[in-house]
């Protein structure tokens, strides 16, 4: 599935409080064994760029934490007031 279509309806000033909160659940995670590696692998070299909080970043990460975490994440773009892409997601 592509991400960064869900990405692109995220208005960018909640970028980073976005990736705050799915950076927390993918690090916090207990179900990491639900991590393909090239994901891991794609997370990590935008953390080491500095790129997390870009289109890019935010779009693996949102991967990522649907993955481990979904609820957590559904939860956190309903807070965000971002139901819509919580739902779209859902339905994908």
């Amino acid at each position: 599935m592509d991400y960064s279509k869900f990405v692109k309806v995220i208005p960018a000033e909640k970028w980073e409080t976005l990736a705050d909160k799915l950076i927390d659940f993918i690090l916090t995670s207990k179900s990491d064994e639900k991590m393909p590696s090239q994901l891991a692998n794609a997370v990590l070299y935008h953390w080491q760029h500095d790129a997390l909080k870009s289109e890019t970043g935010i779009a693996l990460m949102l991967e990522a934490a649907v993955l481990l975490e979904p609820e957590k994440t559904f939860n956190a773009l309903n807070e965000l007031q971002m139901a819509k892409v919580a739902e779209q997601i859902k339905e994908a």
